[in-house]
């Protein structure tokens, strides 16, 4: 399939903030610069909302980070960490993120999800087949699910260019 990136196009972004996030921590010891993946990604067409999935913390210590995202155009949607009798932690936007992206897909020629988590692939293959959705995957190639990116119609590999897309570079 020939894919279309023209300025003309109504784009939504869905970041799967905790996936790149634990990504750009093991790979390079650093953090994502989300701004430059969402204006990357976006590549000059019309962006109609950027959406970053986040947990909250009991300590409230991702206040900073909520403001920055709201500095660069991302909207933030947040959900409390949940921690269970047994001392096991639950954080998980999948459903949250699929389901908006969804309801978004009439109002857009193309989706992008920031993710390389495969639990997405039956997402991308409902978008392209029942909305008529260009579907974007842009995360870490090193840690992406390879079904994910098989079913894409586009992949942006970030690892391609790791420093342009951390804070302070990162290491290798």
């Amino acid at each position: 399939m020939s894919v279309i990136k023209h300025k003309e196009q109504k784009v939504g972004v869905f970041i799967d903030t905790q996936n790149l996030y634990h990504c750009a921590k093991n790979l390079y010891h650093t953090r994502v610069n989300f701004g430059q993946v969402v204006k990357d990604a976006v590549a000059g067409r019309g962006l109609i909302r950027a959406i970053a999935y986040v947990v909250t913390t009991e300590s409230g210590e991702e206040k900073a980070f909520f403001e920055a995202l709201g500095k660069v155009g991302i909207e933030a949607k947040t959900k409390d960490l949940q921690i269970f009798s047994g001392g096991a932690k639950k954080a998980d936007w999948d459903v949250g993120l699929a389901v908006d992206a969804i309801k978004m897909a009439p109002k857009l020629n193309a989706v992008i999800i920031v993710s390389g988590d495969g639990d997405f692939v039956p997402l991308v293959e409902y978008l392209k087949t029942n909305e008529g959705c260009q579907v974007e995957i842009v995360s870490f190639g090193k840690s992406t699910s390879a079904k994910l990116i098989e079913v894409a119609d586009i992949f942006t590999d970030l690892d391609e260019n790791p420093r342009k897309y951390l804070l302070g570079g990162g290491r290798k």
